[in-house]
């Protein structure tokens, strides 16, 4: 880091305050996650203590409101005061009772305690399958509106939701690409009136 960096972030020197986010974020980070110690980290953890502190810096910098700001020494003690202010003002916000006071629960409350779903979160509750209850519905409406449509609308239909083009539609079914497209919008017209009444 050039010893003008200070300085030259001060005016707003992209490199230089590149050079100085290379030089001090890590360690920004380490001293959030000290100042946080216990504290939850359900939304906001030591990575976004130090983005804040950095990007309130940069931003006062640029403002002009560190004039005796001169060298990496002054820049270090001002990061850590401010880093540690941004953490004391987190550990406040979530530790406010509007805010769970400090009692946000995340998702491994709902993984079972035989550990069957460690490391899944949601995920591993969801599943990539469908429920037989929901898969049983997903049937039963695709059998009603079927039935809505006629014989030659169907066809239509059944090759549009295997994922057919219009033209293989229209190969397929030995018809012209207008037909497909008249067909589909009619096929949408009857679904939309019906599930409106």
């Amino acid at each position: 880091m050039s010893p003008n960096s200070v300085t030259w972030a001060k005016q707003g020197d992209e490199q230089a305050v590149r050079a100085l986010w290379q030089r001090y974020f890590h360690r920004l980070v380490h001293l959030a996650r000290r100042k946080l110690a216990d504290a939850p980290r359900r939304v906001a953890d030591e990575e976004d203590v130090a983005l804040s502190a950095f990007a309130a810096f940069c931003r006062a910098a640029q403002q002009g409101r560190f004039p005796q700001l001169s060298g990496r020494d002054d820049l270090w003690r001002l990061l850590i005061t401010m880093t540690a202010q941004k953490a004391i003002d987190q550990k406040r916000h979530f530790g406010r009772p509007i805010r769970g006071g400090g009692r946000v629960r995340g998702e491994s409350v709902l993984v079972p305690g035989d550990s069957s779903c460690a490391g899944q979160g949601l995920a591993g509750l969801i599943g990539d399958a469908p429920t037989p209850e929901f898969a049983a519905l997903v049937g039963e409406e695709y059998t009603r509106l079927l039935a809505q449509l006629n014989d030659d609308l169907r066809p239509v239909a059944l090759a549009k939701m295997e994922d057919y083009t219009n033209q293989e539609i229209a190969a397929k079914l030995g018809c012209s690409v207008s037909t497909v497209e008249r067909s589909l919008r009619l096929i949408r017209k009857i679904w939309r009136t019906e599930s409106k009444g």
